[in-house]
């Protein structure tokens, strides 16, 4: 039993490593793009985070 769930696992992780180096030969032309906008978009979520966490921290030194 334990040696077909070893032989199991070798086999994934085989299959796994193959599919990964498969999709890595494969470019993204639009990848700057997108990145750039990722990265925009992360940025924005992190002001706004960033922002409202300084305004609750305000207003809880304000009330004690």
């Amino acid at each position: 039993m334990m040696t077909a769930v070893i032989f199991f696992v070798i086999v994934t992780t085989i299959i796994a490593i193959i599919t990964t180096i498969i999709f890595i030969t494969k470019g993204d032309p639009n990848y700057r793009k997108s990145a750039k906008r990722n990265t925009m978009n992360l940025t924005i979520i992190y002001v706004i985070a960033t922002i409202l966490s300084l305004i609750a921290l305000a207003f809880y030194i304000w009330l004690f």
